[in-house]
């Protein structure tokens, strides 16, 4: 009966602290290093939990009492390989938050510079190595080149913008610069987004590029970003 408890009281307060992990932080009640540490302790006491009701149930008989640890057991061991996963996912990737089409004049931007007064991460690129990790990680992340001439294409690359859900905060089709910034799910971080539109040979050349706030890896989620902004322009 002890070993039950000890097992349903860790597993319960490992789903606890996953459940709180990203919310808390999107609440502001905790930083995003409060949230990542409330992950770690999610591996532990989920991992904790599932062991103990592992044990618990080599011991215990009654078939009714072996069902909660077995619902305790699997709920432990999701809960620790949620965080793990996440954590293998980043280390698949390069620790970089900044992407772009164009590595070489990435994008720059101009509206969105005041809401990053009080950023972690700076928005100025960071140049050589930040480019060719990219390039190692993600070669497929190239401009995109419409038929449209820059007029029409601005007013495509706007639209889809808009159907992104990205919070757009400025548009200026002189310049051929879309900026917005989006907002991560789970815990709430904020990328922001430049969307450059230029003119190439008859038609237009598409660039975005998407930074962090804060933190040091996006484990991937920019490249994929972009690579949906793009297909929706093709689409």
């Amino acid at each position: 009966m002890k070993l039950r408890t000890v097992a349903i009281v860790l597993v319960a307060l490992a789903v606890l602290a996953l459940l709180a992990s990203g919310p808390g932080t999107r609440a502001g009640i905790w930083s995003f290093r409060g949230g990542f540490t409330l992950l770690r302790w999610t591996v532990y006491l989920g991992a904790a939990g599932a062991a103990v009701a592992l044990a618990a149930l080599v011991i215990t008989r009654p078939p009714a009492h072996r069902t909660p640890l077995v619902v305790a057991a699997l709920l432990g061991i999701i809960a620790a390989y949620l965080p793990m996963r996440w954590r293998a996912a980043a280390a698949r990737v390069p620790a970089i938050h900044d992407i772009t089409t164009d590595t070489e004049h990435p994008p720059e931007f101009v509206a969105v510079l005041p809401l990053r007064a009080h950023a972690a991460n700076p928005a100025a690129y960071g140049g050589a190595e930040v480019a060719a990790a990219q390039l190692k990680a993600y070669p497929d992340i190239r401009p995109l080149h419409l038929t449209e001439p820059p007029a029409a294409a601005f007013a495509r690359a706007l639209a889809a913008v808009r159907a992104e859900g990205w919070a757009l905060v400025a548009a200026d089709s002189a310049a051929g610069r879309i900026e917005a910034t989006a907002t991560t799910k789970w815990f709430g971080f904020r990328d922001d987004i430049v969307v450059r539109v230029m003119r190439d040979g008859d038609g237009s050349r598409v660039d975005v590029r998407s930074v962090s706030r804060v933190g040091m890896s996006d484990v991937g989620t920019k490249a994929r970003r972009i690579r949906g902004y793009l297909g929706r322009l093709t689409g």
